[in-house]
């Protein structure tokens, strides 16, 4: 069994004399799904079409399932990779049948009849699609045309797959819905995958592991609990979680917030000097007498489960998932649970 289903060793790449790939390392194991997040000009889609074929880089090395497939001296054509590719329009032939969709990769590849009706009649199987195989791509739904994407890449039985915003399309309730049954198949299949996706719910949801870039880095690599309770810098702490930042100096477990006249302990350790402080929404409590805040709520807006408040503690704002409406302009005193309080070097 191989170690690894994809390595990207050292991997570089410039568009227009920008840096968009900057000496990029990530493996996946067999079977692992990684999901990629950072801000747009991340280069989380010229990596993914890197691994693709459909981007050459200019360094590096690309192996799948410990074959090299892009390096200085050896590359290996998009169609000879074994990658299967969803993206988020779908890419359907729109005047053929599902499954005349299913059926053409494998009819190039030269498999025998038998073979393409045997993986077609599994993928259809797999994806609830059989009683729609006959229909063509104008006759579906949004959510039905993706299956159709994904069952074609489940009948090409890809070595890796690669997934690039493959649910942005939808409404937010066919996407859940859709993103757990596309999960369910691919851990089913025992399928490695890369996944693209902005939306940072969603990657903790779908991923093994979450890799955060930035500005054509891996900033960090973990899995995705670790990174929502250990973020490893303030711009990992900002993009995940709707996390809020405070400012200010730490030293010897205490923290001063800048502009406040407020000291909280932490749990963190080591650190000394200029700081920020995590707070994660739902870490805020009613005042309890230790580690209390006051601030000015200029913002509450309701959330379903609870009110999500916006509030100014000294230069900075804070998001709190809190119990019940508070007005704009009140002010109100919470605490944050010293255990909850995680300090980031500035």
């Amino acid at each position: 069994m191989v170690k690894y289903a994809l390595e990207c060793i050292g991997v570089r790449k410039s568009l227009g004399g920008k840096t968009v790939l900057d000496q990029l390392d990530i493996s996946v194991e067999p079977g692992e799904v990684v999901a990629l997040v950072g801000a747009s000009g991340s280069g989380k889609s010229t990596l993914l079409r890197s691994i693709a074929g459909l981007t050459d880089p200019d360094a590096g090395e690309i192996r799948i399932h410990e074959s090299t497939v892009w390096s200085q001296r050896k590359q290996v054509a998009a169609e000879h990779r074994n990658v299967g590719l969803v993206f988020q329009d779908y890419a359907l032939w729109p005047h053929m049948s599902v499954r005349k969709n299913l059926s053409f990769g494998l009819e190039a590849k030269g498999y025998d009849r038998r073979e393409i009706a045997r993986r077609i009649d599994h993928a259809l199987e797999i994806t609830h699609l059989g009683a729609l195989a006959e229909r063509r791509p104008s006759e579906l739904s949004g959510g039905q045309q993706q299956r159709v994407a994904i069952a074609r890449c489940l009948a090409m039985r890809p070595r890796l797959l690669l997934l690039d915003e493959p649910l942005s399309n939808l409404d937010a309730v066919l996407r859940d819905d859709l993103r757990a049954e596309m999960m369910r198949l691919i851990r089913m299949e025992g399928m490695s995958a890369v996944y693209v996706t902005h939306d940072q719910v969603e990657a903790m949801a779908v991923s093994d592991r979450l890799a955060v870039m930035d500005r054509g880095a891996i900033v960090q690599l973990a899995t995705p609990e670790s990174i929502y309770e250990s973020p490893a810098n303030p711009f990992v702490a900002r993009f995940l979680g709707g996390f809020s930042l405070l400012n200010g100096v730490a030293s010897d477990g205490s923290f001063n917030i800048s502009g406040v006249d407020s000291v909280l302990n932490h749990a963190s350790s080591g650190l000394q000097g200029a700081a920020v402080l995590v707070v994660r929404p739902e870490d805020g409590r009613p005042a309890t007498g230790l580690n209390d805040l006051t601030g000015e709520v200029v913002d509450s807006a309701f959330q379903g489960r609870c009110w999500r408040l916006q509030v100014r503690v000294g230069a900075d704002v804070l998001r709190l998932d809190w119990p019940h409406k508070e007005q704009t302009g009140s002010s109100l005193s919470f605490s944050l649970p010293p255990e909850r309080c995680t300090i980031l070097p500035a």
